[in-house]
């Protein structure tokens, strides 16, 4: 069946209908909210809380957010948090041991799965999602944790109708059209919305909501917002294959180039969405008796990562940036069959000192922009 023949057209004023709706099927209603100067995901009580006439302003280094004076609620098109955290939660209990009378018991934490909607994924990050489900639900051994937070998701997509200047998802194949992993998928336009199921989960929400048949002119405007949005993408990477191109410059000057800038500061790999290094430790209770095992988000940055008895194989910022982005955009597909990025571009925009990976692959492939630096 052709998508407009399933697509179904939902007015502005109707918005509330679908957080009605879905908090009557029992989920939280999490979104983009505005706090601190950021877009951040939180809790969405009403429409109100959504950042109606908010755009941003994103270059490397640099991140702002203006008001347009329009109506439009999904105009910002991302901040430093993504919906990963919901999945691979950044510090979790595994473990809780306890010791006494000879004997240790050892049980496992795993949450209770919890009904949670997402609203306002973007293209770029439900292809992340979909990479941390590769690495945590797929192979032998599928990550209990990650299985239950994932199982209550239920992810609303808009969209890209717009970019910011640190976009390459065009070059990655993942935007800005939200095309899979979605339950349910919208593109607002002036006067409200072009709504789409993924799943029969969405298309049971949809059949509630009250929506009607999609005029032509709203596909034809739906169809140029996103064609424009596409156009408006600058910043890229090479079509050529950056897994060999890497694999045979492991020794390039750039990697002392841009340890020069970088502060290892891991910013980079606590906004991507599809970074999963994590380190386990123990928490041991006063007494002796009991302790915690806990898993929390870790970055190839930090110095410690790469330390094992008493000697460290990443010892410089040379060595931890060239781990990362070799890991990124090669050794990944080696892994899991496809890229680790997904073009969103959180890492340029929240670099402390504005380094970009695009810019350093041109320097790599000996492009135009061999020579500068961010």
């Amino acid at each position: 069946m052709p998508e407009e023949a399933t697509a179904r057209w939902l007015q502005r004023e109707d918005l509330p209908r679908l957080l009605d709706g879905l908090r009557e099927r029992g989920y939280r209603v999490l979104g983009p909210v505005l706090r601190d100067g950021a877009l951040v995901l939180d809790e969405v009580r009403s429409v109100s809380d959504l950042p109606a006439g908010w755009r941003d302003v994103q270059q490397p280094a640099h991140y702002r957010l203006e008001q347009s004076g329009g109506a439009r609620l999904f105009d910002v098109v991302n901040g430093p948090t993504s919906p990963k955290s919901l999945v691979f939660a950044p510090r979790e209990p595994l473990l809780q041991i306890a010791f006494g009378d000879g004997e240790l018991d050892a049980r496992p934490t795993i949450p209770e799965p919890q009904r949670i909607a997402v609203l306002g994924v973007r293209a770029c990050d439900l292809a992340a999602l979909a990479m941390q489900d590769r690495i945590f639900l797929e192979d032998r051994y599928p990550d209990p944790y990650y299985a239950a937070r994932r199982s209550g998701l239920l992810l609303i997509g808009v969209s890209c109708t717009r970019s910011v200047s640190t976009c390459f998802c065009t070059s990655m194949g993942t935007g800005p059209e939200v095309t899979a992993g979605h339950d349910l998928a919208l593109t607002e336009l002036e006067d409200g919305f072009v709504v789409r199921a993924g799943t029969p989960a969405g298309q049971e929400i949809l059949q509630e909501l009250p929506t009607a048949a999609v005029d032509p002119r709203a596909f034809a405007e739906e169809r140029r917002a996103l064609e424009e949005c596409a156009r408006g993408i600058e910043r890229r990477l090479e079509p050529q294959d950056p897994r060999e191109l890497l694999y045979a410059n492991l020794e390039h000057p750039r990697w002392d180039d841009v340890a020069e800038r970088c502060l290892s500061c891991g910013n980079c790999t606590m906004v991507c969405p599809t970074c999963f290094c994590h380190d386990q430790r123990d928490e041991p209770s006063l007494d002796g008796r009991h302790s915690l095992r806990v898993r929390e988000w870790d970055s190839c940055f930090n110095r410690d990562h790469g330390q094992i008895r008493g000697y460290n194989f990443r010892p410089g910022i040379r060595d931890r940036y060239r781990q990362w982005l070799v890991h990124k955009l090669a050794s990944w597909i080696d892994q899991f069959g496809s890229s680790g990025c997904v073009g969103c571009g959180r890492c340029i925009t929240w670099c402390p000192v504005g380094i970009d990976l695009t810019e350093e692959l041109a320097a790599i492939r000996g492009g135009p922009d061999s020579g500068g630096g961010a």
